[in-house]
Protein backbone atom coordinates (compact mmCIF):
# COMPACT_ATOMS: atom_id res chain seq x y z
CA UNK A 1 0.00 0.00 0.00
CA UNK A 2 2.75 2.93 0.73
CA UNK A 3 4.01 1.79 -2.96
CA UNK A 4 0.30 2.60 -3.89
CA UNK A 5 0.29 5.69 -2.05
CA UNK A 6 3.61 7.24 -3.18
CA UNK A 7 2.23 6.55 -6.98
CA UNK A 8 -0.62 8.12 -6.33
CA UNK A 9 1.00 11.07 -4.60
CA UNK A 10 3.68 11.29 -7.50
CA UNK A 11 0.96 11.08 -10.13
CA UNK A 12 -1.44 13.43 -8.28
CA UNK A 13 1.01 15.66 -7.68
CA UNK A 14 1.59 15.72 -11.36
CA UNK A 15 -1.91 15.69 -12.47
CA UNK A 16 -2.77 18.91 -10.26
CA UNK A 17 -0.07 20.91 -11.80
CA UNK A 18 -0.63 19.65 -15.36
CA UNK A 19 -5.07 20.71 -14.78
CA UNK A 20 -3.62 24.05 -13.16
CA UNK A 21 -1.69 24.96 -16.07
CA UNK A 22 -4.47 23.14 -18.06
CA UNK A 23 -6.68 25.95 -16.72
CA UNK A 24 -4.47 28.32 -17.18
CA UNK A 25 -4.26 27.41 -21.05
CA UNK A 26 -8.17 27.38 -21.62
CA UNK A 27 -8.16 30.66 -20.08
CA UNK A 28 -5.62 32.36 -22.58
CA UNK A 29 -7.39 30.33 -25.57
CA UNK A 30 -10.94 31.71 -24.41
CA UNK A 31 -9.15 35.11 -24.42
CA UNK A 32 -8.20 34.60 -27.77
CA UNK A 33 -11.07 33.14 -30.00
CA UNK A 34 -13.87 33.42 -27.55
CA UNK A 35 -15.57 31.05 -25.26
CA UNK A 36 -19.18 30.93 -27.59
CA UNK A 37 -18.59 31.87 -30.81
CA UNK A 38 -18.41 30.24 -34.45
CA UNK A 39 -14.51 30.61 -34.57
CA UNK A 40 -14.24 29.06 -31.16
CA UNK A 41 -16.55 26.27 -32.21
CA UNK A 42 -14.12 25.76 -35.23
CA UNK A 43 -10.97 25.73 -33.91
CA UNK A 44 -12.58 23.15 -31.03
CA UNK A 45 -13.98 20.99 -33.53
CA UNK A 46 -10.56 21.04 -35.34
CA UNK A 47 -8.20 20.46 -32.26
CA UNK A 48 -10.80 17.59 -31.09
CA UNK A 49 -10.17 15.66 -34.20
CA UNK A 50 -6.46 14.39 -33.13
CA UNK A 51 -8.30 13.73 -29.75
CA UNK A 52 -10.45 11.56 -30.96
CA UNK A 53 -7.88 9.63 -32.20
CA UNK A 54 -5.93 9.46 -29.14
CA UNK A 55 -8.92 8.23 -27.11
CA UNK A 56 -9.08 5.31 -29.59
CA UNK A 57 -5.39 4.61 -28.77
CA UNK A 58 -4.70 5.51 -25.06
CA UNK A 59 -8.34 4.39 -24.04
CA UNK A 60 -9.22 1.58 -26.50
CA UNK A 61 -6.19 -0.21 -27.09
CA UNK A 62 -2.97 0.66 -24.17
CA UNK A 63 -4.90 0.80 -21.24
CA UNK A 64 -7.22 -2.26 -22.35
CA UNK A 65 -4.21 -4.52 -24.03
CA UNK A 66 -0.78 -3.01 -23.79
CA UNK A 67 -0.44 -2.87 -19.99
CA UNK A 68 -1.48 -6.18 -18.83
CA UNK A 69 0.06 -7.39 -21.88
CA UNK A 70 3.70 -6.00 -20.95
CA UNK A 71 3.17 -6.86 -17.25
CA UNK A 72 3.35 -10.45 -18.61
CA UNK A 73 6.10 -9.74 -20.99
CA UNK A 74 8.09 -8.75 -17.69
CA UNK A 75 8.93 -12.21 -16.67
CA UNK A 76 10.42 -12.96 -19.79
CA UNK A 77 14.42 -13.34 -19.65
CA UNK A 78 15.10 -10.12 -21.42
CA UNK A 79 12.40 -8.28 -18.72
CA UNK A 80 10.44 -7.85 -21.84
CA UNK A 81 12.92 -5.76 -23.75
CA UNK A 82 12.37 -7.12 -27.14
CA UNK A 83 8.33 -7.31 -26.68
CA UNK A 84 8.59 -3.93 -26.19
CA UNK A 85 10.66 -2.60 -28.88
CA UNK A 86 8.47 -4.72 -31.72
CA UNK A 87 5.37 -3.30 -29.87
CA UNK A 88 6.82 -0.11 -29.98
CA UNK A 89 7.94 -0.23 -33.77
CA UNK A 90 4.83 -1.42 -34.89
CA UNK A 91 2.72 1.14 -33.02
CA UNK A 92 4.85 3.91 -34.55
CA UNK A 93 4.46 2.74 -38.31
CA UNK A 94 0.66 1.89 -37.45
CA UNK A 95 0.63 5.85 -36.15
CA UNK A 96 1.92 7.24 -39.27
CA UNK A 97 -0.36 5.97 -41.66
CA UNK A 98 -3.41 7.02 -39.72
CA UNK A 99 -1.86 10.36 -39.70
CA UNK A 100 -1.11 10.31 -43.11
CA UNK A 101 -4.73 9.28 -44.12
CA UNK A 102 -6.35 11.64 -41.63
CA UNK A 103 -4.68 14.65 -43.08
CA UNK A 104 -6.32 13.31 -46.50
CA UNK A 105 -9.34 13.14 -45.14
CA UNK A 106 -9.43 16.48 -43.46
CA UNK A 107 -12.24 17.94 -45.15
CA UNK A 108 -14.31 15.11 -44.62
CA UNK A 109 -13.49 14.47 -41.29
CA UNK A 110 -14.74 18.16 -40.14
CA UNK A 111 -17.92 17.75 -42.23
CA UNK A 112 -18.99 14.33 -40.39
CA UNK A 113 -18.61 16.22 -37.20
CA UNK A 114 -20.05 19.61 -37.65
CA UNK A 115 -22.55 19.42 -40.48
CA UNK A 116 -24.40 22.13 -39.58
CA UNK A 117 -21.53 25.00 -39.95
CA UNK A 118 -22.28 27.45 -42.24
CA UNK A 119 -19.72 26.89 -45.34
CA UNK A 120 -17.10 29.77 -44.05
CA UNK A 121 -17.03 27.86 -40.51
CA UNK A 122 -16.75 24.62 -42.07
CA UNK A 123 -13.83 25.82 -44.41
CA UNK A 124 -12.04 27.80 -41.36
CA UNK A 125 -12.47 24.72 -39.28
CA UNK A 126 -10.91 22.50 -41.98
CA UNK A 127 -7.85 24.77 -42.46
CA UNK A 128 -7.54 24.61 -38.26
CA UNK A 129 -7.86 20.49 -39.29
CA UNK A 130 -4.42 20.39 -41.35
CA UNK A 131 -2.68 21.94 -38.79
CA UNK A 132 -3.77 20.17 -35.89
CA UNK A 133 -4.43 16.52 -37.38
CA UNK A 134 -0.55 15.77 -37.38
CA UNK A 135 -0.89 15.50 -33.25
CA UNK A 136 -2.25 12.26 -33.77
CA UNK A 137 1.09 10.65 -34.48
CA UNK A 138 2.42 12.77 -31.00
CA UNK A 139 -0.67 11.72 -29.35
CA UNK A 140 -0.22 8.00 -29.91
CA UNK A 141 3.86 7.46 -29.39
CA UNK A 142 2.92 10.06 -25.72
CA UNK A 143 0.18 7.19 -25.21
CA UNK A 144 2.27 4.62 -26.10
CA UNK A 145 5.74 5.68 -24.31
CA UNK A 146 3.56 6.68 -21.17
CA UNK A 147 1.63 3.60 -20.59
CA UNK A 148 4.67 1.56 -21.15
CA UNK A 149 6.48 3.48 -17.99
CA UNK A 150 3.41 2.94 -16.47
CA UNK A 151 3.46 -0.90 -16.64
CA UNK A 152 7.45 -0.96 -15.53
CA UNK A 153 6.19 1.31 -12.72
CA UNK A 154 7.61 4.24 -13.79
CA UNK A 155 4.03 6.70 -13.23
CA UNK A 156 5.83 10.31 -13.08
CA UNK A 157 6.64 11.33 -16.22
CA UNK A 158 3.16 10.23 -18.12
CA UNK A 159 1.57 13.01 -16.27
CA UNK A 160 4.16 15.16 -15.81
CA UNK A 161 4.41 15.61 -19.81
CA UNK A 162 2.01 17.52 -20.52
CA UNK A 163 2.53 20.28 -18.49
CA UNK A 164 5.56 21.07 -20.86
CA UNK A 165 2.80 21.16 -23.27
CA UNK A 166 0.77 23.91 -21.49
CA UNK A 167 3.50 26.30 -21.38
CA UNK A 168 4.34 25.78 -24.94
CA UNK A 169 -0.18 26.62 -25.81
CA UNK A 170 -0.08 29.52 -23.07
CA UNK A 171 2.93 31.06 -24.89
CA UNK A 172 1.41 30.05 -28.56
CA UNK A 173 -1.64 31.32 -27.55
CA UNK A 174 -0.31 34.81 -25.21
CA UNK A 175 1.97 35.71 -28.79
CA UNK A 176 -1.45 35.28 -31.05
CA UNK A 177 -3.45 37.71 -28.43
CA UNK A 178 -0.42 40.22 -28.78
CA UNK A 179 -0.17 40.38 -32.48
CA UNK A 180 -3.99 40.09 -33.70
CA UNK A 181 -5.73 41.06 -30.27
CA UNK A 182 -9.13 38.84 -28.93
CA UNK A 183 -11.01 37.96 -28.95
CA UNK A 184 -11.21 37.06 -32.86
CA UNK A 185 -14.86 35.78 -32.77
CA UNK A 186 -15.93 36.66 -36.57
CA UNK A 187 -15.41 33.45 -38.96
CA UNK A 188 -14.17 35.80 -41.75
CA UNK A 189 -11.68 37.78 -39.41
CA UNK A 190 -9.02 34.95 -39.68
CA UNK A 191 -5.80 35.02 -41.55
CA UNK A 192 -3.85 31.81 -42.66
CA UNK A 193 -1.10 33.65 -40.48
CA UNK A 194 -3.75 33.87 -37.36
CA UNK A 195 -4.80 30.11 -38.56
CA UNK A 196 -1.10 28.83 -38.45
CA UNK A 197 -0.15 30.39 -34.79
CA UNK A 198 -3.04 29.48 -33.04
CA UNK A 199 -3.42 25.89 -34.51
CA UNK A 200 0.49 25.47 -35.18
CA UNK A 201 0.52 26.11 -31.23
CA UNK A 202 -1.76 23.58 -30.56
CA UNK A 203 0.10 21.02 -32.36
CA UNK A 204 3.76 22.12 -31.05
CA UNK A 205 2.43 21.61 -27.70
CA UNK A 206 2.06 17.66 -28.42
CA UNK A 207 5.22 17.49 -29.63
CA UNK A 208 7.08 18.62 -27.31
CA UNK A 209 5.37 16.29 -24.87
CA UNK A 210 6.16 13.67 -26.77
CA UNK A 211 9.62 13.98 -27.17
CA UNK A 212 9.88 14.85 -23.00
CA UNK A 213 8.87 11.40 -22.19
CA UNK A 214 12.02 9.80 -24.27
CA UNK A 215 14.45 11.54 -21.78
CA UNK A 216 12.91 9.44 -18.95
CA UNK A 217 13.27 5.99 -20.78
CA UNK A 218 16.59 4.60 -19.12
CA UNK A 219 14.45 5.06 -15.59
CA UNK A 220 12.47 1.77 -16.83
CA UNK A 221 15.55 -0.14 -17.53
CA UNK A 222 14.79 -0.30 -21.32
CA UNK A 223 16.78 0.03 -24.14
CA UNK A 224 14.45 1.00 -27.21
CA UNK A 225 16.03 -0.08 -30.56
CA UNK A 226 13.65 -0.19 -33.97
CA UNK A 227 12.25 -3.89 -34.29
CA UNK A 228 10.51 -4.60 -37.43
CA UNK A 229 10.57 -8.04 -36.72
CA UNK A 230 6.75 -8.43 -35.48
CA UNK A 231 6.98 -12.27 -35.19
CA UNK A 232 6.91 -13.50 -31.42
CA UNK A 233 4.82 -10.09 -30.27
CA UNK A 234 1.62 -12.30 -30.01
CA UNK A 235 -0.38 -9.98 -33.15
CA UNK A 236 -2.51 -12.12 -32.90
CA UNK A 237 -3.59 -12.56 -29.25
CA UNK A 238 -3.20 -8.72 -29.27
CA UNK A 239 -5.59 -8.34 -32.08
CA UNK A 240 -7.85 -10.38 -30.58
CA UNK A 241 -8.38 -8.13 -27.71
CA UNK A 242 -7.72 -4.83 -28.99
CA UNK A 243 -10.75 -6.13 -31.59
CA UNK A 244 -13.48 -5.86 -28.93
CA UNK A 245 -11.70 -2.67 -27.58
CA UNK A 246 -10.96 -0.95 -31.14
CA UNK A 247 -15.11 -2.01 -31.48
CA UNK A 248 -15.96 -0.25 -28.17
CA UNK A 249 -14.04 3.24 -28.83
CA UNK A 250 -15.58 3.55 -32.43
CA UNK A 251 -18.94 2.84 -30.58
CA UNK A 252 -17.81 5.84 -28.55
CA UNK A 253 -16.58 8.20 -31.49
CA UNK A 254 -20.13 7.53 -33.42
CA UNK A 255 -22.21 8.59 -30.44
CA UNK A 256 -19.74 11.88 -29.74
CA UNK A 257 -20.36 12.64 -33.47
CA UNK A 258 -24.06 12.73 -33.06
CA UNK A 259 -23.38 14.75 -30.13
CA UNK A 260 -20.93 17.38 -31.97
CA UNK A 261 -23.41 17.26 -34.54
CA UNK A 262 -26.24 18.15 -32.65
CA UNK A 263 -24.22 20.81 -30.52
CA UNK A 264 -23.13 22.26 -34.14
CA UNK A 265 -27.00 23.52 -34.44
CA UNK A 266 -26.48 26.00 -31.69
CA UNK A 267 -22.57 27.23 -32.58
CA UNK A 268 -22.75 31.16 -32.57
CA UNK A 269 -24.80 32.77 -29.49
CA UNK A 270 -25.52 30.12 -27.23
CA UNK A 271 -23.53 27.28 -25.48
CA UNK A 272 -22.61 24.47 -28.26
CA UNK A 273 -19.32 22.48 -28.84
CA UNK A 274 -16.41 24.85 -27.30
CA UNK A 275 -18.20 25.48 -24.67
CA UNK A 276 -19.12 21.91 -23.73
CA UNK A 277 -15.55 20.71 -24.25
CA UNK A 278 -14.57 23.32 -21.60
CA UNK A 279 -17.27 22.36 -19.00
CA UNK A 280 -16.04 18.76 -19.82
CA UNK A 281 -12.68 20.24 -18.66
CA UNK A 282 -13.84 21.34 -15.39
CA UNK A 283 -15.55 17.74 -14.73
CA UNK A 284 -12.33 16.18 -15.57
CA UNK A 285 -10.48 17.89 -13.13
CA UNK A 286 -11.35 15.60 -9.79
CA UNK A 287 -11.65 12.71 -12.48
CA UNK A 288 -8.06 13.25 -13.47
CA UNK A 289 -6.94 14.44 -10.19
CA UNK A 290 -8.44 11.28 -7.78
CA UNK A 291 -9.59 8.72 -10.39
CA UNK A 292 -6.26 8.83 -12.48
CA UNK A 293 -3.81 9.59 -9.71
CA UNK A 294 -5.18 6.83 -7.50
CA UNK A 295 -6.87 4.26 -9.78
CA UNK A 296 -3.53 3.92 -12.11
CA UNK A 297 -1.33 2.53 -9.91
CA UNK A 298 -3.98 -0.11 -8.34
CA UNK A 299 -4.77 -0.90 -12.13
CA UNK A 300 -1.27 -2.20 -12.06
CA UNK A 301 -1.50 -4.23 -9.01
CA UNK A 302 -4.61 -5.11 -10.22
CA UNK A 303 -3.01 -6.70 -13.18
CA UNK A 304 -0.30 -8.53 -11.23
CA UNK A 305 -2.55 -10.28 -8.55
CA UNK A 306 -5.28 -11.16 -12.35
CA UNK A 307 -2.06 -12.35 -13.94
CA UNK A 308 -1.21 -14.31 -10.62
CA UNK A 309 -4.36 -16.18 -9.98
CA UNK A 310 -4.92 -14.15 -6.76
CA UNK A 311 -8.61 -13.18 -7.10
CA UNK A 312 -9.52 -12.18 -3.58
CA UNK A 313 -6.50 -10.06 -3.33
CA UNK A 314 -8.60 -8.25 -7.01
CA UNK A 315 -11.60 -7.88 -4.96
CA UNK A 316 -9.60 -6.49 -2.28
CA UNK A 317 -8.34 -3.92 -4.54
CA UNK A 318 -11.61 -3.55 -6.14
CA UNK A 319 -13.28 -2.70 -2.66
CA UNK A 320 -10.72 -0.26 -1.46
CA UNK A 321 -9.73 1.55 -4.43
CA UNK A 322 -13.82 2.34 -5.30
CA UNK A 323 -13.88 3.39 -1.32
CA UNK A 324 -10.68 5.71 -1.32
CA UNK A 325 -12.11 7.26 -4.61
CA UNK A 326 -15.34 7.14 -3.51
CA UNK A 327 -14.23 9.43 -0.20
CA UNK A 328 -12.32 12.41 -2.39
CA UNK A 329 -15.00 12.58 -5.32
CA UNK A 330 -18.17 12.59 -3.69
CA UNK A 331 -16.59 15.54 -1.61
CA UNK A 332 -14.90 17.25 -5.35
CA UNK A 333 -18.79 16.65 -6.66
CA UNK A 334 -20.54 18.88 -4.35
CA UNK A 335 -18.09 21.61 -4.11
CA UNK A 336 -18.14 21.65 -7.88
CA UNK A 337 -21.69 21.57 -8.18
CA UNK A 338 -22.31 24.16 -5.50
CA UNK A 339 -19.28 26.74 -7.10
CA UNK A 340 -20.66 25.77 -10.66
CA UNK A 341 -21.51 29.30 -11.87
CA UNK A 342 -17.94 30.57 -10.58
CA UNK A 343 -15.72 27.80 -11.92
CA UNK A 344 -17.73 28.19 -15.15
CA UNK A 345 -16.84 32.13 -15.21
CA UNK A 346 -13.03 31.01 -15.79
CA UNK A 347 -13.70 29.91 -19.32
CA UNK A 348 -16.09 32.12 -20.49
CA UNK A 349 -16.06 36.14 -21.43
CA UNK A 350 -18.43 37.26 -18.98
CA UNK A 351 -21.16 36.62 -16.26
CA UNK A 352 -24.15 35.98 -18.50
CA UNK A 353 -22.21 33.51 -20.22
CA UNK A 354 -21.17 31.76 -17.06
CA UNK A 355 -24.43 31.47 -16.05
CA UNK A 356 -25.67 30.26 -19.82
CA UNK A 357 -23.32 27.54 -19.30
CA UNK A 358 -23.15 26.53 -15.97
CA UNK A 359 -26.10 24.13 -16.45
CA UNK A 360 -23.88 21.94 -19.05
CA UNK A 361 -21.17 21.39 -16.48
CA UNK A 362 -24.26 20.37 -13.49
CA UNK A 363 -25.39 17.88 -15.83
CA UNK A 364 -22.42 16.17 -16.41
CA UNK A 365 -21.74 16.39 -12.40
CA UNK A 366 -24.23 13.83 -12.12
CA UNK A 367 -22.04 10.98 -13.64
CA UNK A 368 -18.90 11.96 -11.84
CA UNK A 369 -19.39 9.23 -9.16
CA UNK A 370 -20.60 6.73 -10.91
CA UNK A 371 -17.54 7.05 -13.82
CA UNK A 372 -14.88 6.69 -10.59
CA UNK A 373 -17.02 3.13 -10.43
CA UNK A 374 -16.63 2.49 -13.84
CA UNK A 375 -12.94 3.21 -13.98
CA UNK A 376 -12.28 0.19 -11.49
CA UNK A 377 -14.69 -1.89 -12.75
CA UNK A 378 -13.99 -1.94 -16.24
CA UNK A 379 -10.06 -2.34 -15.45
CA UNK A 380 -10.55 -5.17 -13.75
CA UNK A 381 -12.43 -6.92 -16.64
CA UNK A 382 -9.03 -5.57 -18.77
CA UNK A 383 -6.68 -7.24 -16.05
CA UNK A 384 -7.98 -10.43 -16.84
CA UNK A 385 -8.27 -10.17 -20.54
CA UNK A 386 -11.37 -9.55 -21.41
CA UNK A 387 -11.76 -7.05 -23.46
CA UNK A 388 -15.41 -8.29 -24.45
CA UNK A 389 -18.01 -8.00 -21.87
CA UNK A 390 -16.63 -4.02 -21.64
CA UNK A 391 -17.37 -3.71 -25.20
CA UNK A 392 -21.47 -4.68 -24.73
CA UNK A 393 -22.10 -2.57 -21.91
CA UNK A 394 -19.76 0.53 -23.67
CA UNK A 395 -22.32 -0.19 -26.53
CA UNK A 396 -25.48 -0.03 -24.31
CA UNK A 397 -23.49 3.61 -23.24
CA UNK A 398 -23.06 4.62 -26.68
CA UNK A 399 -27.16 3.77 -27.65
CA UNK A 400 -28.33 6.38 -25.27
CA UNK A 401 -25.96 9.11 -25.49
CA UNK A 402 -26.52 8.98 -28.94
CA UNK A 403 -30.25 8.31 -28.84
CA UNK A 404 -30.34 11.21 -25.63
CA UNK A 405 -28.28 13.74 -28.28
CA UNK A 406 -30.97 13.00 -30.75
CA UNK A 407 -34.08 13.41 -28.44
CA UNK A 408 -32.33 16.54 -27.09
CA UNK A 409 -31.79 18.04 -30.55
CA UNK A 410 -35.47 17.32 -31.28
CA UNK A 411 -37.46 19.16 -28.45
CA UNK A 412 -35.28 21.68 -26.80
CA UNK A 413 -34.27 25.25 -27.76
CA UNK A 414 -30.68 26.32 -28.11
CA UNK A 415 -30.35 27.98 -25.44
CA UNK A 416 -30.97 25.02 -23.47
CA UNK A 417 -29.13 22.50 -26.05
CA UNK A 418 -25.50 21.42 -24.45
CA UNK A 419 -27.16 21.02 -21.26
CA UNK A 420 -29.64 18.49 -22.32
CA UNK A 421 -27.07 16.47 -24.25
CA UNK A 422 -25.04 16.93 -20.93
CA UNK A 423 -27.97 15.41 -19.38
CA UNK A 424 -28.70 12.29 -21.54
CA UNK A 425 -24.54 11.51 -21.63
CA UNK A 426 -25.11 11.39 -17.99
CA UNK A 427 -27.97 9.09 -18.07
CA UNK A 428 -26.36 6.92 -20.14
CA UNK A 429 -23.25 6.80 -18.34
CA UNK A 430 -25.35 5.65 -15.01
CA UNK A 431 -26.84 2.95 -16.34
CA UNK A 432 -23.44 1.60 -18.12
CA UNK A 433 -22.18 1.36 -14.80
CA UNK A 434 -24.97 -0.35 -13.26
CA UNK A 435 -24.64 -3.06 -16.30
CA UNK A 436 -21.23 -3.25 -15.31
CA UNK A 437 -21.42 -3.91 -12.04
CA UNK A 438 -23.81 -6.44 -12.14
CA UNK A 439 -22.06 -8.30 -14.43
CA UNK A 440 -18.32 -8.24 -12.65
CA UNK A 441 -20.13 -9.06 -10.05
CA UNK A 442 -21.45 -12.04 -11.31
CA UNK A 443 -17.78 -13.22 -13.18
CA UNK A 444 -15.82 -12.94 -9.28
CA UNK A 445 -18.55 -14.10 -7.45
CA UNK A 446 -18.80 -10.62 -5.61
CA UNK A 447 -16.94 -8.03 -5.36
CA UNK A 448 -17.59 -6.63 -1.96
CA UNK A 449 -20.50 -4.19 -3.62
CA UNK A 450 -21.91 -3.70 -0.83
CA UNK A 451 -19.72 -2.75 1.55
CA UNK A 452 -19.08 0.22 -0.69
CA UNK A 453 -22.20 1.03 -1.93
CA UNK A 454 -22.41 1.50 1.59
CA UNK A 455 -19.50 3.72 2.27
CA UNK A 456 -20.72 5.50 -1.13
CA UNK A 457 -23.88 6.42 0.50
CA UNK A 458 -22.21 7.65 3.78
CA UNK A 459 -20.10 9.94 1.77
CA UNK A 460 -22.81 11.31 0.21
CA UNK A 461 -25.31 11.91 3.24
CA UNK A 462 -21.97 13.81 4.38
CA UNK A 463 -22.09 15.92 1.29
CA UNK A 464 -25.41 17.27 1.69
CA UNK A 465 -24.86 19.58 4.58
CA UNK A 466 -21.13 20.23 3.25
CA UNK A 467 -22.98 21.47 -0.32
CA UNK A 468 -25.33 23.69 1.62
CA UNK A 469 -22.53 25.41 3.54
CA UNK A 470 -20.90 26.47 0.27
CA UNK A 471 -23.76 27.47 -1.30
CA UNK A 472 -24.39 29.88 1.82
CA UNK A 473 -20.80 30.98 1.55
CA UNK A 474 -21.30 31.71 -1.96
CA UNK A 475 -24.47 33.92 -1.51
CA UNK A 476 -22.05 35.78 1.46
CA UNK A 477 -19.36 36.52 -1.75
CA UNK A 478 -22.54 37.90 -3.73
CA UNK A 479 -23.93 35.13 -5.33
CA UNK A 480 -24.09 34.74 -9.38
CA UNK A 481 -23.47 38.53 -9.61
CA UNK A 482 -20.88 38.75 -7.19
CA UNK A 483 -17.43 39.72 -7.30
CA UNK A 484 -16.74 35.81 -8.04
CA UNK A 485 -18.22 36.37 -11.85
CA UNK A 486 -16.33 39.36 -12.22
CA UNK A 487 -13.42 38.15 -14.14
CA UNK A 488 -11.94 34.31 -14.71
CA UNK A 489 -9.24 34.89 -11.90
CA UNK A 490 -12.21 35.75 -9.47
CA UNK A 491 -13.73 32.71 -10.90
CA UNK A 492 -11.16 30.92 -9.79
CA UNK A 493 -10.56 32.71 -6.39
CA UNK A 494 -14.42 32.28 -5.62
CA UNK A 495 -14.56 28.11 -6.96
CA UNK A 496 -11.59 27.57 -4.32
CA UNK A 497 -13.18 29.18 -1.36
CA UNK A 498 -16.36 27.66 -1.98
CA UNK A 499 -14.34 23.95 -2.42
CA UNK A 500 -12.21 24.42 0.69
CA UNK A 501 -15.53 25.21 2.68
CA UNK A 502 -17.59 21.90 1.61
CA UNK A 503 -14.11 20.16 1.78
CA UNK A 504 -13.88 21.09 5.32
CA UNK A 505 -17.33 20.76 6.42
CA UNK A 506 -17.35 17.60 4.65
CA UNK A 507 -14.04 16.53 6.57
CA UNK A 508 -15.81 17.44 10.04
CA UNK A 509 -18.99 15.43 9.67
CA UNK A 510 -17.14 11.94 8.37
CA UNK A 511 -14.56 12.96 11.70
CA UNK A 512 -17.37 13.26 13.92
CA UNK A 513 -18.89 9.60 13.02
CA UNK A 514 -15.54 8.29 12.85
CA UNK A 515 -15.75 6.91 9.35
CA UNK A 516 -13.23 4.27 8.36
CA UNK A 517 -12.22 5.73 5.28
CA UNK A 518 -11.54 8.76 7.02
CA UNK A 519 -8.22 8.23 8.26
CA UNK A 520 -6.46 6.45 5.19
CA UNK A 521 -7.92 9.06 3.00
CA UNK A 522 -6.34 11.89 5.09
CA UNK A 523 -2.77 9.69 4.82
CA UNK A 524 -3.12 9.72 1.44
CA UNK A 525 -3.74 13.77 1.52
CA UNK A 526 -1.10 14.44 3.48
CA UNK A 527 1.42 13.03 1.09
CA UNK A 528 0.40 15.99 -0.89
CA UNK A 529 1.40 18.25 1.69
CA UNK A 530 5.27 19.51 2.05
CA UNK A 531 7.43 18.23 4.17
CA UNK A 532 9.44 19.88 7.01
Amino acid sequence: MSSIGRASVLIGAGTIVSRVSGLVRTIVLVAAIGSISEAGDAFAVANQLPNNIYAIISTGLLTAVVVPQIVKAAAHADGGQAFISKLFTLGAVGLLGATALAIICAPLLVQVYASKFTPDQLALSTAFAYWCLPQIFFYGLYALLGEILNARRVFGPYTWAPIVNNVVSILGFGAFILIFGGPQTEVDAWTPGMIAILAGTATLGIVVQTVVLLFFWRRAGLALRPDFQWKGVGLRHIGRLAGWTFLMVVAGQLAGIVQSNVLSGASGEDPAIFASQNAWLLFMLPYSIIVLSIGTPYFTQLSEHAAAGRHDEVKGDISRSIRTLGFFIVASTAALAVASVPATRIFTNGPAEAVAAAPVLLCFLLCLVPLAVLFVVQRTFYAYNDTRTPFFFTLLQCVLVAGGAIVAGAVLPREDLAAGVALTQSIASIVQVLVATVLLHRRLSGIGTTAWLLALGKFALAALPAAAAGFGVLLLLGGFDGWTTTSAVAGAAGAAIVGLVVLAVYIGILAVFRAPELAPALALGRRFLPRR
